[in-house]
């Protein structure tokens, strides 16, 4: 195989990827309908991430949603923490009703 043959199958090669990625681009802009009919329909979603919080750089705090139900995920170093109850939003307790700092 000489050079020209080999220069030959790599344009060969770029044309055939470029065609196909202005396919791709073409259909997403003027077509989405399309695609949208080439997906799975997944039906509704269960499962909603509501908050993150990066403790360090190698473990998270997770906030998930699951149905109805949050719960809090610590995540990091290959390994994930979970508590066993649902986290509840707390409610605004009264300043008198609070229980002492340090006691």
């Amino acid at each position: 195989m000489n050079f020209l043959n080999f220069a030959w199958a790599v344009f060969s090669l770029a044309i055939t990827l470029g065609l196909i990625g202005l396919v791709a681009v073409g259909l997403r802009r003027y077509a989405p309908q399309w695609l949208e009919k080439l997906q799975a329909d997944r039906g509704e979603r269960r499962l909603k991430v509501t908050e993150t919080l990066v403790l360090d750089p190698a473990r998270r705090l997770v906030l998930v949603q699951i149905d109805n139900e949050e719960r809090l995920l610590l995540l990091g170093e290959g390994k994930e923490l979970t508590g066993p109850q649902a986290v509840r939003p707390l409610r605004a307790m009264p300043l008198g009703d609070r229980p002492e700092r340090g006691a």
